[in-house]
């Protein structure tokens, strides 16, 4: 058993390797994108700043179509898409792009909902004093917001880490791949453990660690 997963070290750091790269450019595609969405999704709601109804309807309807597939079959959906992008359909950069497909509407209702705790009459008193759109975006929305923020981008990451696993199956790379190759299609249930046991330490640290820092920069 322990002879199996040594001679498999190599391979677990490349599989590990290739997951924290597929989780960086998902989340970064989520944090890039899908936190400007986000906030657009909480302007245009009713009784916002920059109230538009068709807009709203046309960005949620976005938002939900692409939350509501599973995964595995907006992995396969995306194949000609990934192959434009990536310029193949295997390998962890290719699965980087349905991940990022995916992240970013996810984080976007996850931003819409932390903005929409942000007290009122914060919102109103900025107003007041003459802030401007992108003012009270940048230092009142935002700031308010922040802890929050954080605690969704880590339910975010850990969610992501899930899919990246599943991303596997297909040639995606990673620890998921791994988990596949040998725990199941080798019936090498040592390896599974290990893989497993790789993937539940690392939503702890991400865990741990989003937590602290939503803690550390929470001033309410």
């Amino acid at each position: 058993m322990l002879d199996n997963i040594l001679n498999l070290l190599p391979e677990m750091w490349t599989a590990f390797g290739q997951t924290l790269t597929m989780l960086a450019i998902g989340l970064s595609s989520a944090v890039l994108i899908g936190g400007p969405l986000g906030v657009l999704l909480f302007l245009v709601a009713d009784g916002q700043s920059l109230q538009n109804r068709p807009l709203a309807f046309i960005l949620g309807w976005f938002v939900n179509m692409v939350r509501s597939f599973p995964f595995i079959i907006l992995l396969v959906a995306l194949v000609p898409f990934t192959r434009f992008i990536a310029g193949t359909s295997i390998g962890p950069l290719a699965a980087a792009v349905p991940l990022s497909f995916a992240a970013i509407p996810y984080f976007a209702r996850l931003v819409e909902q932390n903005l929409r705790e942000v007290p009122r009459g914060v919102i109103e008193a900025a107003h007041a004093m003459g802030a401007s759109e992108f003012q009270i975006i940048v230092r009142v929305l935002l700031v308010e917001a922040r802890s929050g923020l954080v605690l969704a981008l880590t339910v975010l990451s850990i969610s992501f880490l899930s899919y990246s696993a599943v991303a596997g199956v297909v040639g995606g790379g990673g620890i998921g791949d791994l988990a596949i190759r040998y725990g199941y299609y080798r019936f090498q249930t040592d390896v599974m453990i290990a893989t497993v046991a790789i993937l539940i330490a690392l939503v702890q640290v991400i865990q741990f660690t989003g937590t602290g820092i939503a803690k550390l920069i929470d001033k309410r």
